[in-house]
């Protein structure tokens, strides 16, 4: 149990360190804001991937509540990994909004003040959600794991230029860029209705995934 918990805590603060300081280089050095927005979808596209190649053989790489309760409902792991799997994600997420906050020169903590929440951003948060759990079962029920990482990382990327909630998509990543007030920040009090909308998001694509890959077509 230790490696896979060191694994989903590693590789979740990796995987804010790279957004939150991607979004803090885009933003410095990008006059343009649909520049600034594009050079970080894709450093968090590319970083996911390879955070997910390399630790998806020790945990699977789930750096999310989300997926970590999606796979649990859908009957593809086992009821003792949640609260463990979920502590070790939102411990890590938050170590690695620290680091990057340090790493550019800003305070270590800092309350975000950017109210990201409405009724747009919750359906974006629903949408982006559903299509990443959605696209991690069909893919893991068809046999195909081994084409999770570069997936799920264009998916990511895409979400977060193609939604209006610039595609959080994971309860644990969106708790800990409530604690840097930079590009990537989202107000304490945006954070529930994110949450919200992610596992409802999560939820529907269980139904989705199990209905179109039932078990007794999954694929060993």
């Amino acid at each position: 149990m230790k490696r896979p918990l060191l694994a989903e805590a590693l590789g979740t603060a990796l995987l804010l360190y790279a957004i939150v300081g991607s979004g803090i280089a885009a933003d410095r050095l990008a006059s343009d804001d649909a520049v600034a927005l594009f050079a970080h979808a894709a450093s968090v596209g590319l970083a996911l991937t390879v955070l997910i190649a390399m630790f998806g053989t020790v945990s699977g790489a789930h750096f999310n509540p989300a997926v970590t309760l999606g796979l649990w409902r859908a009957g593809m792991i086992s009821t003792r990994l949640i609260v463990p799997y979920i502590g070790a994600q939102v411990a890590g997420a938050i170590a690695g909004v620290v680091v990057a906050n340090v790493s550019f020169g800003v305070d270590a903590f800092a309350v975000a003040a950017t109210d990201r929440m409405t009724s747009g951003t919750f359906i974006s948060e629903v949408m982006a959600t559903l299509v990443l759990m959605l696209l991690i079962l069909m893919l893991v029920r068809a046999g195909r794991a081994g084409s999770v990482a570069p997936a799920v990382g264009a998916w990511v990327a895409a979400a977060i230029f193609a939604t209006s909630s610039t595609g959080f998509a994971n309860p644990a990543v969106t708790v800990a860029r409530a604690l840097t007030d930079t590009y990537t920040g989202i107000a304490p009090g945006s954070v529930p209705g994110f949450v919200l909308a992610q596992l409802v998001g999560a939820g529907l694509a269980v139904a989705i995934g199990m209905f179109l890959i039932p078990r007794s077509e999954m694929s060993t």
